[in-house]
């Protein structure tokens, strides 16, 4: 021990007389790369920690079955079990069993729910389902100007588009030449998608959700909770200077243009 604490004594001593030796012939410019840098939020974020999704709870991922020959050539059927909460999602999910085409057993699968789901509901799949509320069809089965939701962008990626609570896609045109069918989205825009990409009739369930009003702080914490770390945000001119290049100041002010160069480096351009 006693030879340890002499090493380290004569490590801190040497490193206090390089300071001491670079200060008298250099510049306090120069000497900057002694100082230690700063963590910014963003790096902080991406690292996680604190900031990741709580997922303990959720129910489980939203998506279509997988697609299988019983699927492309015929139908299945499943019946709904429940309609169940998932903690950091808007819609609600339905449970769906299936019993396995090839096997001896069940499936299950969540499905987001369409409004107009029930349980004990039956909801078939395939390219030979009928036109119904919760069904899943292919789009080269579904006849334009239908309302359709969880819609899939390539064939059996089991749903990407329009998922969240009030929202719809249309079916808005197709051609027959290239194997196309074209949508419009929740946002307005128009995106073409193969038509053997799957989709589900009618609209997502729980709409209207956001008309309700917060009334207090405590409800919007556990919101964002479920989630992940993003609330409550402070406002950049009202940190220290050493948390942001905004804080600071006799007044809650930027101090500097909020615009930056094209030409800046990239540590330059973050921490808005």
């Amino acid at each position: 021990s006693s030879r340890r604490r002499h090493t380290r004594s004569s490590l801190v001593s040497w490193a206090r007389r390089c300071v001491q030796e670079t200060v008298s012939t250099q510049s306090t410019w120069d000497i900057c790369y002694f100082r230690m840098g700063k963590v910014i939020k963003g790096q902080r974020k991406g690292k996680g920690s604190i900031f990741k999704a709580y997922t303990i709870g959720r129910a489980g991922a939203a998506k279509f079955r997988n697609l299988d020959f019983a699927e492309r050539e015929g139908y299945l059927r499943g019946v709904v079990k429940e309609l169940v909460h998932d903690p950091g999602r808007g819609a609600p999910l339905a449970k769906v069993i299936f019993r396995d085409p090839y096997h001896y057993k069940h499936r299950t699968e969540f499905f987001v729910a369409a409004e107009g789901m029930y349980s004990g509901q039956y909801v078939f799949v395939g390219k030979k389902a009928a036109l119904s509320i919760g069904n899943v069809l292919p789009l080269s089965e579904i006849p334009d100007g239908t309302i359709v939701c969880n819609v899939e962008g390539a064939l059996n990626d089991k749903g990407q588009f329009a998922r969240a609570s009030g929202t719809s896609a249309i079916v808005i045109g197709r051609s027959e030449d290239s194997g196309k069918v074209r949508i419009r989205l929740p946002s307005g825009d128009r995106k073409t998608v193969p038509s053997e990409c799957r989709a589900m009739i009618g609209v997502v369930a729980g709409g209207g959700r956001v008309d309700k009003p917060i009334m207090k702080a405590g409800v919007q914490w556990h919101k964002y909770h479920a989630k992940r770390h993003i609330w409550p945000r402070v406002r950049p001119v009202a940190m220290n200077p050493v948390d942001h290049r905004f804080g600071g100041g006799n007044h809650q002010h930027l101090g500097r243009p909020a615009t930056i160069s094209r030409f800046a480096p990239p540590g330059r351009k973050v921490g808005k």
